[in-house]
């Protein structure tokens, strides 16, 4: 992709966003079917959603936020990447939930533990893929 074909840094930000939201119902929807139709507990029930949301994000993002051709080299990036959020989230979540259950209840916990957790990976994951790896 040339410079002059990719896209402006608002329209990126807000596809970017668009599908942030829609990679966070499939992981919240999963987080709570996980603990409350499943019988996981709080970890392995995030860990799960988080994976189907990564999913989600990273097949629409590359082809319409970045508007990226396939490669090996930024699949693998994007897989490191993820990994880290992957630690970054899924940490984040294990570390505060237990905390917010005690003081607010399951519900409210999952809610909040999973906005907090949600807007540090998705912070990072943006700045990451806009500056590293879907660059000129």
């Amino acid at each position: 992709m040339t410079t002059s074909t990719r896209l402006p840094l608002r329209t990126q930000l807000f596809r970017f966003v668009v599908t942030g939201g829609l990679s966070a119902i499939v992981d919240y929807g999963l987080l709570v079917v996980g603990m409350n139709l499943g019988g996981l507990d709080h970890t392995p029930a995030k860990a799960l959603s988080w994976l189907a949301g990564t999913v989600t994000a990273y097949l629409i993002n590359s082809r319409w936020t970045f508007q990226a051709e396939h490669s090996h080299k930024r699949f693998l990036a994007v897989a490191a990447l993820y990994a880290a959020t992957f630690a970054l989230q899924v940490g984040t979540f294990a570390l505060i939930y237990p905390p917010l259950q005690a003081a607010w209840g399951t519900t409210v916990a999952q809610f909040v533990g999973f906005v907090i957790a949600q807007g540090l990976a998705t912070t990072l994951n943006f700045i990451a893929q806009r500056t590293l790896i879907f660059r000129d």
